[in-house]
């Protein structure tokens, strides 16, 4: 089976963050991919940029509506993914328990599934 570890962190916390902090948090998701890769579990992992050039876009009534980052209701933000293949959910839990982001952030676990279950 197949599962996303959403990482979700607050709004605005890497800017209080030194790059050369920034820079060793991202190696150190870096290997755990690469461990996840060698394992043969990962499918596809990509981190995020911030939501200052996001934008919303949804359709109501025929008519499209934009939204541009960043959004300032929003205190949590997706940073990034792991997409895990092969895994159960017991699995996948473990994985991201073992996410080096699960000390700064929230690591959400969701199974793939067609979106009418």
């Amino acid at each position: 089976m197949s599962y996303m570890l959403l990482i979700v962190e607050p709004t605005g916390q890497r800017a209080t963050r030194t790059e050369a902090e920034g820079r060793e948090l991202y190696a150190r998701m870096q290997r755990f991919g690469e461990d996840l890769k060698a394992q043969g579990k990962l499918k596809a992992v990509e981190s995020l940029a911030s939501q200052t050039g996001a934008v919303r876009v949804s359709t109501r009534g025929g008519k499209a509506q934009q939204l541009d980052g960043p959004f300032a209701e929003a205190k949590e933000m997706v940073g990034g993914f792991f997409l895990l293949d092969g895994v159960d959910r017991e699995e996948a839990i473990a994985i991201a328990q073992r996410c080096p982001a699960a000390e700064w952030a929230t690591v959400e676990v969701r199974a793939l599934a067609p979106c009418f279950m």
